[in-house]
């Protein structure tokens, strides 16, 4: 098993690519989530721990029967829950590939060509965003990581106790922020938290009045994150007057843009990214709306060598001997990751395979199906929006004619058990999220496959799985909610 034959790896390759063909032909067909405990899953593994070893198809049969109908189907097309991309099969033939390979691109001298492919992917996504030619970049393994490294960079620039640092957010950035304050030392409780107007987007007085009233109290205000797309409702924050505030106060800035950032590739939705090449970084989830499969983040920063004074560190076992500058080249300098795979050759197949125009397309058909979906809430009597539409995140509530003259906690105990009733049933898949202290619905269209017909199967599962709910508020509370 080891060092299989010829022979043997055609019998796998080919036993692996009709799975993948009958998986794929038969996505419409399955459940998006079947509903099983932990207990009955590890009952259907072999847990003994292995002293031989057991033929392909043995192995091939466990992950057909007892893993891929047991876990949830992240490419199905009413996959609404959280921002989960589909991955595409181009990019799992990319990651067998690069797998194959095994390529470590921590250094050009370890991986050449993988290393220049990776920089020119880079420069691909530097190009698509508008920054200067001058920025540079690298993948990691998603926006939390990216997030990590950006915060770290522009640390950098203020000489300053980190107890004294101040990061500015607002309300309904992700909590990767937070954790990346406190991982590095700057504390969570120097993370302030910014107001939010009513569609969501950062309040630019409230964040003026924050760091006035943090340089009169003695703190150093250093960052300022703007959202190119919050995981909650899709909101963009006013990205060119953050950068004129980021300017008045000598603040790096920060575009987290992991989910909607990429919707610059849709003319419909590009005026919304005005200014978003003027960010001092910015990070990006190649994995979600470029449809990669995980995982493979991206952090660009307007000027690199603030980064590498950030990251560089030497020791006499990374020491580059006898390569000219292009050749010296480390992306170790960069981030925080030494070993790192070769995330960039299934970004350089897709961008290179598919072409920014089909990618646009895709991106445009997410746009409207979000909002088909808003307009139908709109137009009907049962179902009520918790927010506007932006990207391609919808938020909003089912109200049936017996909770309409309910308390808002009545109707959000309701949708409490509503979500959690759909997961279970498995043709739609809705995650949750809590806005202006209402419980919604929560949806994000992040597929290639998904259709307007798709958003209407959506509500009439709602009403369908609904009529089986009481509606009473004295029924039990659903604790046990699923996040990601």
């Amino acid at each position: 098993m080891l060092d299989p034959s010829a022979d043997e790896l055609r019998e796998w390759g080919n036993s692996v690519i009709q799975f993948m063909t009958d998986y794929l032909g038969d996505l419409r067909n399955r459940n998006v989530y079947r509903h099983m405990s932990s207990g009955r899953i590890r009952n259907r593994i072999d847990s003994a721990l292995p002293s031989k070893g057991t033929d392909f198809d043995d192995l091939l049969k466990v992950f057909r029967e007892a893993i891929v109908p047991f876990s949830r189907q992240n490419a199905h097309p009413r996959m609404f829950g959280y921002v989960q991309s589909p991955g595409t099969p181009l990019a799992a033939f990319a990651d067998l590939l690069a797998s194959t390979l095994n390529a470590n691109l921590t250094v050009w001298r370890s991986a050449p060509a993988p290393v220049e492919l990776e920089r020119l992917t880079i420069d691909w996504i530097r190009q698509i965003l508008g920054f200067n030619a001058e920025a540079g970049g690298l993948f990691v393994s998603g926006g939390s990581m990216a997030n990590f490294a950006a915060i770290a960079a522009a640390r950098q620039v203020k000489d300053c106790s980190s107890g004294r640092l101040r990061i500015y957010v607002s309300s309904e950035t992700h909590f990767s922020i937070a954790k990346a304050a406190a991982l590095l030392g700057i504390g969570r409780e120097n993370v302030r938290q910014v107001a939010v107007d009513e569609r969501f987007r950062i309040r630019v007085d409230d964040l003026v009045a924050k760091i006035t009233a943090d340089l009169e109290a003695g703190y150093v205000p250093f960052c300022v994150v703007a959202n190119a797309g919050t995981v909650n409702t899709g909101a963009v924050d006013p990205l060119v007057e953050v950068r004129q505030i980021a300017d008045r106060f000598q603040l790096w800035m920060h575009v987290d843009g992991s989910y909607g950032a990429f919707a610059v590739l849709a003319k419909s939705a590009r005026k919304l990214f005005a200014g978003i090449q003027r960010a001092d970084s910015i990070a990006l989830d190649p994995h979600k709306w470029l449809y990669l499969p995980v995982d493979v983040g991206c952090v660009i920063y307007r000027a690199p060598e603030i980064a590498r004074a950030a990251f560089a560190h030497e020791a006499e076992y990374t020491r580059i001997i006898g390569e000219e500058a292009d050749e010296a080249f480390a992306f170790w300098d960069y981030g925080p990751e030494l070993s790192r795979r070769f995330r960039a050759l299934k970004v350089w197949m897709l961008l290179k395979g598919v072409g920014l125009d089909s990618l646009g397309e895709a991106i445009e058909s997410n746009l409207a199906c979000a909002r088909h979906l808003e307009s139908m809430v709109r137009g009907s009597d049962d179902f009520e929006m918790a927010a506007s539409v932006e990207l391609s995140i919808f938020c909003f509530r089912h109200v049936p004619v017996q909770l309409r003259n309910e308390s808002s906690q009545t109707i959000d105990a309701f949708n409490e058990r509503l979500l959690v009733a759909l997961q279970r049933d498995g043709s739609s898949y809705l995650s949750n999220a809590t806005l202006g202290g209402r419980f919604a619905l929560r949806g994000c269209v992040l597929n290639y496959r998904t259709t307007l017909r798709d958003m209407e199967t959506l509500l009439d599962d709602l009403r369908r799985v609904a009529k089986s709910l009481p509606a009473s508020a004295q029924a039990q509370n659903v604790s046990n909610l699923t996040t990601e």
